[in-house]
């Protein structure tokens, strides 16, 4: 596994981080993870060197306003000493936050469903101008300061889904560690995007980026005429290596979050971060890239910045 310097924290994260929203489940029920399969994709991707791992208070639900079945789960995983081998994110619901005392509650029930005394990565999730708002005005600031000055948790930072003055405004509104941003080769563009990671880096932040592969569509809905351009260039990489290595190619991205939902997954992701993390990104693989973004067709179109949408 390869590392990379997470921004001001100094910490060494490794490149590719498990996101734990899209584990196995049982039947076609997404509350009810199938946890002896999940429970061995958590310790493979421990042992194999990811260090960074990924949750949040809905993960695993089918009511939004209800903690899912993630982070409990990630509480047994982690036993056996592999909680202190990783780093633990998670995320405050910010849409079900009405008060300070609300941040304070959802905190302490997330510690709790963790089963630990330090939640290392906390950040407010899906941060969009209506909720930025409403976080400023019932003092955000104010509860992450006294966390962390508490130890209930190490570092803040926040996920985001709106447009890049927005963006701007929240990094530079805070001593934020890191941030998370929906990124891929389709959404060099879109919301944060490239000016965003540059920014955020610009000032120290750690970057995470999540929707690598953009909820899957740039592999199962790219059609063949793109998947032809891909082979061509380069007909040993797979859809999966040509999205990860376009943003590892990019030294100011931190972490990919992947998030894998099956072994084979986690086995195809831990090979390529391994051998393609630090692989030089040519004049010919931006040449590529840019045929395959030029074509349009339903399922994967480049969207502008000024196009919403809120992944939870």
């Amino acid at each position: 596994m390869k590392y990379r310097k997470f921004g001001k924290t100094g910490l060494d994260i490794s490149v590719l981080g498990l996101g734990c929203m899209r584990l196995p489940v049982i039947g076609k029920d997404r509350s009810r993870i199938e946890e002896t399969e999940a429970t061995k994709m958590v310790h493979l991707a421990i042992d194999e060197g990811i260090n960074y791992i990924d949750t949040a208070y809905p993960y695993h639900t089918k009511d939004f306003s209800k903690g899912g079945a993630s982070e409990p789960f990630l509480a047994k995983a982690l036993k056996n000493g592999y909680r202190e081998r990783i780093y633990l994110a998670t995320k405050l619901p910010c849409w079900l936050v009405h008060s300070r005392n609300d941040m304070d509650r959802y905190l302490e029930e997330q510690l709790k469903r963790l089963d630990t005394g330090c939640i290392d990565f906390y950040l407010l999730h899906a941060l969009n101008r209506p909720t930025w708002k409403k976080m400023v005005r019932y003092g955000v600031f104010g509860f992450l300061d006294d966390a962390i000055n508490s130890g209930e948790i190490r570092y803040a930072g926040f996920s985001f889904h709106d447009d890049i003055d927005l963006f701007k405004e929240i990094v530079d509104a805070h001593d934020w560690s890191f941030c998370q941003i929906q990124y891929n080769y389709f959404d060099e563009d879109f919301q944060a995007g490239r000016s965003g990671l540059e920014y955020a880096t610009d000032k120290g932040l750690g970057v995470i980026v999540m929707e690598p592969l953009r909820g899957g569509s740039l592999i199962n809905d790219l059609p063949n005429a793109a998947r032809d351009v891909l082979v061509e260039s380069a007909g040993g990489r797979s859809r999966v290596e040509w999205a990860l290595r376009w943003l590892w190619g990019q030294p100011q991205v931190s972490v990919i979050l992947s998030g894998m939902s099956n072994l084979n997954q986690i086995n195809e992701n831990l090979a390529l971060a391994e051998t393609v993390s630090e692989a030089q990104w040519t004049i010919q693989d931006t040449e590529t890239i840019t045929k395959v973004k030029a074509m349009n067709y339903p399922g994967v179109e480049p969207r502008g910045i000024k196009t919403i949408s809120i992944v939870l």
